[in-house]
This record gives C-alpha cells, structure tokens and sequence, in this order.
C-alpha cells in the first residue's frame, strides 16, 4: 500500500553560544540525492554546506527533522569523521540531530557534512505503478540553494508522469532545485497503468406491500478505465448503459424484500483519457443548472466571466476554498456551489467538485461530477470525504480541442499545497459513478445501506497485477415463427445478451435471407455491459403466393452467426391442423348432405303431378 508523504523536512536549528538566530549567521546550501531501486527502496544522501557569515560563531549541532518513520542504515560524517546521530523517533516522523566534529569559525568559511539513510517512506511499489513522492520545503527562505538528485534503474524508463513537469523529464536522471520543489514537492510515477481488484457489496430493501423495480451502480468502463466484472450475485434482469455511461444493474424485487448483491471485477485506470464524442444534445445537458450547480447565480456568472478557462477556474477553486477536516467525521449536509462560495472554510471533495462544476457550466464549459475510489495512505494530504466508506468526489469537464472528457481534482490540489491535478492527475482515481444529467444519482457503491449498518464496510480495493483483456460472448435468441403464408408480413424479435466480463462496442449485425425481404439488413447494435441485454425487433415480408419453399434466415454479430429455418408455403399447416381441417370438411358434408335430404322432402321441391 502506498504511504504518500507530507514532510515537515529540514527545520533547520543551530545552537550558538550565544542565543543568536541561524539564518542571520549562517548561509545553507543542500545537495541531496535519491538513489531509487526498482522495488521501491531509495538510498537518500544529504550533503549539507554551512557558510559562517560571522566572525565570532560556529555551529556546534545540526538538526534535521524528516517527516519519514522508515530509516536504516543511517550514517553520518564531517571532514574529522563519523558522526554518532541522536535519533528520536515521533509521531510524524523521525529527528536526526547531528554533534558536529569541526568548528568553523571565520567569516566565509565553510562546514560541509553528510547524512544519509535507506527508507521506503518515499517510494510505493504499488501494482504496476512504481511512485516516488520527493517531499517539499517548509521555508524556501531558510536556504540559499536547495538541488535535488533523482537516480532510477534504467530499466523502469520514462516517468509516466512529473509534478511538476521539467524539460529533461524523458531522463532516469532527474535533478529538481528549491524553486521546482516548493511546499508540495515533486510527484513522479513509472509504469503503463494500474489494475485493482475490487469487491462491493449493495444493500436493497423494498419496504413497500408490493412489488417495486430498482437499480444499482456498477463500476463503468470510461475514457480513463477499462472494467471487468466477474460476478454479480445475484444477477440482475439486466443491465443498461445511461447518458452519462453508467452501467445500471436491475433488479426487481418483491414485497418487504431485503437483497444483499455482491460484485466483483477488476478495472485498469490510465493517465491519459481516450478520445469521445459528444453529441450536441448531451453538450447542452451538461450546461443546465441543477441542485448544488447554481450555475445561474449571479456571483457565479460573474466569476465565470471572468475566469473563462478550466485553468483559471481551477485554480480559482483551488485557492478560495480550505478544506474542512472536521467535516469527515460529521454527518453535515452537502452545501453545493452557491452556500460554499459563502462559507469558503467549510469544504469538503464535494464542494470542491461542485464549485469547479458550477463556474464551468456558467462559462459554457460541459462539465459533471465523479464518484468513486481514490487511492490515499495520507488523509491530510490527499483527503477523502464521500459516504461511510469514505470515498472521494471530484470533478471532469469537456475539452473541445482534445475531443475528450477531462477529470481534475481542485480537492487534492488545495490540501497537497499546490501539485498539479489539473494538467494530469494520476492513477490513483477509480470511478464508480458519473453525474451529468442528475446531481444527485446514482449513488455510488458504499452508498447503498440499510439503518444499523451504516459501518459496514462495504467497498474493498486493492491493487492487483495482471487486467486480462477478453472479448464480449454473445448469447443471441431468434423469436420468429417457423413458417409463413406468401405475401404475409413476418415479424420476429432478436435478443442479444452480453455474458462476457466487459462491454461489448457499438457495431453492425447483419440479417441476411434468400427469399424473405430484404435480403440483407445492417442493423445498429448499441454497447452492451456485461449481464446486459438488449432487444431489436426484425420485419419481413414474403414474396409470390405461389411460393413453397424453406428460407433461412442468417443473424451475423462479429465473427458469430446464427440461423433459423422459415418455411413458406401457400398452405402451410401442422398435422394437427389437417386433422383438423379435415374432420371440418367430413362434418361440414354431413351437414350439407342433411339439409338437402330435408329440403327434398319439402313441396317446393317435389315433382309436380
């Protein structure tokens, strides 16, 4: 599991005969190197230079704070030796004090020392991601030079992505000064994506006397995610895919019911989203104001004028809103855009969302909410806020020039001080929901409890390996009848279900037969989430009415075929029909025979005398 890092790093005390502070004494200049393995252990060597700006002071002890519990192997030294540190182990972190050996004494002169220590608090070889997280500065004023070294095994190549971004970045030797550190510190992953394995559980109850038709949320397949399911238990009536691309699982369940469905799969998340079109209908949808995206306030129209940019709305959200801790562990209710912009110190990942949604949708901008899973091992620095299993929101908008939908997080960007989540994000974010047309649903997964088990953990994610790629099984069932009459219309009904682990891609089926009219038909076949089903109806119409002959009809989807046999004929009836017919014919000639026996004997046909 990754350990994301917060580093109060460096703070810097110098102990003087006099109590004089250190910065006004002495100038400090850092070289420090990260010598990364590919299994997530880094070598870090400190190399620390102190000028005398004084004539009577010399530093005696140095003390390094680093925010990081993991060290070994720690050795330290100055020009007359080793150095036995002081080491004091606290809650964020660990102390290394230093007693120096030398004293420098006289102005412009120098004290040069080294630390260095093995740790696995910066790097997390997590599933195919290998991450490293160089921590930050606290004062950038407390040094003069600052320059960081990142050395990575060839092998592991180019960084999928550095925060923030440097020329030289396609090297596996980095180097970073004060300026590019900052607070928040440099972000850099290797790896093509990242797999997780997830397990949700859904809680249902019909409290009505009857029946009632319902639905849950799967995980979808995105433009940033690819998903497989491997079972849903029980399964549902089926599975539709909405507007938005939510795959909606359908069940129905009877009076008093209760319902407890688990599912399981897997998801591959990337780091640059897919291309998508947008239709200009669903365009509009994701302009409109709804509850929590008052994008027709006017302190939110004016700020979009005046913004205009994802950019600079971004990071509008990002510097006007605090995130508010305390709100985790509260039960408060969701402000929305217009109530936050008010209360800029009470947000959470919601309001982030919802602001940032808000002001775009107010600039003409498309843009929608995400729910879902984030990966965190540091709830201060990358927060998550949503629903009892403690899940995340953030927000995605429509980029017109790269033709897709672009997902940010303003929430990260506030509460790490400042890494990018607006250029590129990461692999950390899973989506479990999207909401475009409606700001409320669907609900997430970890959303659907019932009273007395709102702490059930019912979300579990872990990293995984291995993502295997399969293609769709179709199951298709012809509804047709057997024969038909010349000249007759025929209508049939084609269902198609998917019962495969993955969506299936919009395409063509053909139907193709010999007699039947048309002869060749090229059908529209939407995506299909797996348990999903969909129906097409199909229509005929048979030709000469003297026509005796068997057709075939041929259903083709990808390199699938089915066929049913259609038999036409002028008379076309069963067996059973003929006795029928001709047990009619017998009666209906004992019949006649008896009425004329009757009517002979009647005068008007007797032979006259």
């Amino acid at each position: 599991m990754r350990k994301i890092l917060f580093f109060v790093i460096l703070a810097l005390f110098l102990f003087f005969p006099k109590n004089i502070a250190a910065a006004d004494n002495f100038s400090t200049d850092y070289n420090v190197s990260y010598n990364v393995s590919s299994n997530g252990r880094i070598h870090v060597t400190f190399k620390i230079t102190l000028t005398n700006k004084t004539e009577n002071y010399y530093a005696s002890y140095y003390k390094i704070q680093l925010g990081v519990l993991d060290i070994e192997n720690i050795k330290a030294s100055d020009g007359q030796g080793a150095i036995a540190p002081d080491i004091t182990k606290e809650a964020d972190g660990t102390t290394v004090g230093l007693p120096l050996n030398q004293r420098v004494v006289g102005k412009g002169n120098k004290l040069t020392f080294d630390l260095s220590f093995d740790t696995r608090d910066i790097a997390q070889n997590l599933g195919r991601i290998l991450e490293v997280n160089i921590p930050g500065l606290s004062n950038q004023d407390d040094f003069d030079s600052f320059s960081v070294n990142v050395l990575t095994p060839v092998q592991l190549g180019p960084p999928a992505y550095l925060k923030p971004a440097l020329i030289n970045a396609y090297s596996n030797n980095l180097t970073f000064n004060k300026d590019t550190l900052g607070k928040s510190g440099v972000y850099i992953a290797y790896g093509d994506y990242q797999v997780y394995s997830f397990s949700l559980t859904y809680h249902l109850y019909n409290k009505n006397l009857f029946p009632v038709k319902t639905e849950i949320a799967l995980p979808p397949k995105t433009n940033y995610q690819d998903v497989a399911i491997g079972q849903i238990s029980p399964p549902p009536t089926n599975v539709i895919v909405d507007s938005d691309g939510n795959w909606l699982a359908q069940y129905a369940l009877a009076a008093s019911e209760r319902l407890d469905i688990k599912v399981v799969g897997k998801a591959r998340v990337y780091l640059t989203p897919k291309k998508e079109e947008l239709p200009g209908s669903l365009r509009s949808m994701y302009l409109r104001e709804l509850p929590y995206w008052q994008s027709e306030n006017a302190q939110i129209k004016k700020l979009a004028q005046e913004l205009k940019t994802p950019q600079a709305i971004y990071n509008y959200v990002v510097k006007t809103l605090s995130y508010d801790f305390s709100r985790v562990t509260t039960n408060k209710p969701r402000l929305g855009a217009e109530k936050v912009l008010a209360t800029p110190n009470s947000a959470v990942c919601l309001e982030f969302t919802d602001l940032f949604i808000a002001i775009a949708r107010a600039a003409g901008i498309p843009a929608r909410e995400v729910n879902g899973y984030a990966y965190t091992k540091n709830s201060r620095e990358r927060p998550l806020s949503l629903v009892k299993d403690i899940l995340h929101a953030w927000p995605q908008y429509w980029d017109s020039e790269k033709k897709t939908w672009v997902m940010i997080d303003p929430t990260w960007g506030n509460t790490t001080g400042g890494v990018d989540y607006l250029s590129t994000l990461d692999f950390d974010h899973f989506a479990f929901v999207i909401k475009g047309k409606d700001s409320s649903y669907p609900v997430s997964a970890g959303g659907y409890k019932l009273p007395g088990g709102e702490d059930k953990k019912d979300v579990l994610v872990e990293v995984d390996l291995d993502f295997e790629e399969s293609l769709p099984v179709f199951k298709t069932d012809l509804i047709i009848k057997k024969s038909a009459f010349p000249w007759s219309p025929l209508s049939g009904t084609l269902v198609i279900k998917n019962e495969g682990s993955q969506i299936s891609k919009p395409q063509v089926l053909t139907v193709d037969t010999q007699i039947l009219s048309p002869k060749h038909q090229e059908l529209s076949l939407e995506a299909i989430a797996p348990y999903g089903q969909t129906t097409i109806p199909l229509k005929f119409t048979t030709s000469s009415f003297l026509t005796k002959k068997q057709d075939q009809v041929k259903i083709t989807i990808g390199q699938k075929s089915i066929t049913v046999n259609v038999k036409i004929a002028p008379f076309n009836f069963t067996n059973a029909q003929l006795l029928a017919g001709g047990a009619a014919i017998v009666l209906f000639t004992i019949v006649i025979s008896a009425v004329a026996t009757k009517l002979w004997h009647l005068h008007l046909f007797k032979p006259q005398r």
